[in-house]
């Protein structure tokens, strides 16, 4: 097929505006998919992905359609995710693609993250197709939504094509749109093999599978190509396009999107982001990868039984084959034995990945407390950079301390503004400007620590606005803060996994909330055991376990008082005894509880 009858697209929204919905209606409509075969969310592979009812990976296919003009055109689609933890994914799909079909939902209109992916897409030049979805809700306002388009994403607001996916409205109207507004790839003049690595999965009988697009050139089963990254050689031993389900082809051509099966045997050999390109006629350069994408949240993650420290570590090479935002290293803690630190995008990524090595992989993990990546100046002028609060030099060492800041956008209707502010301020956030953005909606941008927002602020977000507020973010830089690291002290030792570096502002309440909720889960000793919340030296809070009483003087019926006394004496000396020897063993579950707990 020609090359001018190829449109490659992606479809691009904010979380729940019905991008896979309708892909699953373009699917339906192009026959890619027969009617026997169709069922919702097609195209999310994963269990997670259905029941959480989002797109985690993005997936490609391949489809055929009839065009009004009497030719037959082939669209290759990329659906991709909405959430703000995989916005990598998007921008990877974006790279494969000519343009993109954007989703407004009709009755919410433009999100945070709607912005933040048409500037993606704009970013890389990319045609843009918009189409207003859910037409059909009592709620739905189609002239609001043109407007929308026109004043804040500066797109022609006749460009809008009204569709409901799920009833099915406007499909043809939206592929039309596709083969009119989409360009068509183009080919090198050197006609020379470049084929960008967009994504890969690892596949136990086949080994490693790698989705391309083919930028320039051909290649075919045999070839002989090498990888720019590692420059190691590999044969071709299929080659094939997703229509949804892997379907071999007897080669792939430029402006194609598919998968390569070469003699790969492990998850490392192959970087997403890389160059295919032929071995006995390479080209001189790659082609510009996607940017490197760097973890901002990490928290240790730990097997709960200690002899499947090897399997753990396998599934989690396995994992980051095709998701290259996820790093992990060995580390040991005293209270859990051997495990990883693990360098995750966001919260929601880190809950996705723990979910997935207890699915796919059937291992049971406990993670610590998230934490992030601290920059730090010593007395000496020397630079340090700290994941993990145990590798925190003593404060008499430390010069300043600066906490990663993330610039915010929410999204809020007018009314519930004084809220989001005073969220903000609580957070330790700047509110630095508000737009207005129709009769409804305010845009409120700020600055927050990033460990804020780590943990409730999108919860938070959600219920002050009742559903209808939106947040999208992005890094900007470091800030010199008042950050401390607060340990915590069960019975007079030391105990690393519950060490965490907070502000010193909210250090006590901190303290104060994780010593009660391990209270609750330390059993009983046979004295008192504190549990304290320490910054240095100093004590900032602090609970206690009473000890169990045995009643000593249970066999005295009556008779002289002093009897009882001297009993009760020796039951207390033979305390203080123990307290002074005795050491508390915390139980593997109760941290499990208090890291699973969230607090």
């Amino acid at each position: 097929m020609s090359i001018e009858l190829t449109r490659n697209f992606s479809i691009i929204a904010h979380i729940d505006h019905g991008k896979t919905t309708l892909s699953d209606r373009l699917l339906e409509f192009t026959q890619t998919v027969s009617e026997r075969e169709s069922q919702d969310q097609l195209l999310d592979a994963m269990d997670l992905e259905r029941e959480k009812g989002i797109t985690i990976k993005s997936h490609p296919v391949t489809m055929r359609y009839n065009a009004k003009d009497g030719k037959s055109y082939k669209f290759n689609l990329l659906d991709t995710p909405g959430h703000v933890d995989f916005s990598y994914e998007v921008s990877r799909s974006l790279a494969a693609c000519e343009g993109a079909i954007l989703i407004i939902d009709a009755a919410q209109g433009v999100e945070a993250q709607t912005m933040a992916n048409v500037n993606l897409a704009m970013e890389q030049d990319l045609a843009i197709v918009p189409v207003l979805n859910k037409i059909d809700l009592p709620a739905a306002d189609i002239d609001k939504c043109r407007q929308q388009l026109e004043d804040i994403l500066m797109i022609p607001g006749e460009h809008g094509i009204p569709a409901s996916a799920k009833m099915g409205l406007g499909i043809e109207d939206i592929l039309e749109a596709v083969v009119k507004l989409v360009p068509h790839p183009t080919d090198s003049e050197d006609k020379l093999l470049r084929a960008s690595v967009f994504d890969s999965v690892y596949d136990a009988y086949r080994g490693v599978i790698s989705y391309v697009r083919v930028v320039s050139g051909s290649l075919k089963k045999g070839d002989k190509v090498k990888l720019f990254h590692t420059d190691s050689t590999y044969e071709v031993k299929e080659t094939g396009v997703f229509t949804p389900k892997m379907t071999k082809t007897d080669g792939l051509s430029a402006g194609d999107v598919g998968y390569i099966i070469a003699n790969m045997k492990s998850a490392a050999e192959v970087k997403i982001g890389d160059t295919f390109t032929h071995k006995d006629k390479p080209c001189s350069k790659p082609l510009p990868g996607f940017k490197e994408i760097r973890p901002m949240v990490f928290s240790g993650i730990y097997p709960v039984d200690g002899a499947d420290y090897e399997a753990l570590k396998m599934a989690m090479g396995k994992l980051q084959i095709n998701d290259a935002a996820f790093t992990f290293q060995n580390e040991s803690s005293s209270a859990l034995g051997f495990g990883f630190r693990c360098g995750f995008l966001g919260l929601l990524h880190m809950e996705i990945i723990q979910e997935r090595l207890s699915r796919e992989f059937d291992m049971e993990v406990i993670s610590t407390y998230p934490s992030v990546i601290y920059e730090v100046t010593k007395s000496d002028h020397s630079e340090m950079i700290v994941d993990n609060p145990t590798y925190l030099p003593e404060a008499q060492e430390i010069q300043e301390i600066r906490e990663p800041i993330v610039r915010i956008f929410i999204m809020v209707p007018g009314e519930y503004i004084g809220d989001m502010m005073q969220l903000i301020m609580e957070k330790r956030g700047e509110l630095e400007n508000t737009e207005t953005i129709d009769e409804f909606r305010v845009l409120l941008t700020g600055t927050v620590p990033l460990s804020e927002i780590l943990v409730d602020f999108n919860d938070r977000l959600k219920s002050l606005t009742k559903g209808y507020g939106s947040m999208d973010y992005e890094h900007a830089g470091y800030k010199a803060a008042k950050m401390v690291k607060m340990d915590m002290f069960i019975a007079g030792e030391p105990v690393e996994a519950f060490s965490t570096i907070v502000h010193r502002d909210k250090a006590e309440y901190y303290g104060r909330r994780l010593a009660e909720r391990l209270r609750e889960v330390i059993p009983q000793q046979m004295f008192v055991v504190a549990i304290q919340a320490a910054i240095g030296g100093k004590i900032i809070a602090r609970e206690s376990i009473s000890a169990m009483r045995k009643n000593v003087t249970a066999k005295c019926y009556g008779g002289d008082i002093s009897r009882k006394r001297k009993l009760l004496e020796k039951q207390k000396k033979g305390k203080a005894k123990m307290k002074q020897f005795g050491k508390v063993n915390i139980p593997q579950e109760a941290f499990i509880r208090v890291l699973k707990s969230g607090d």
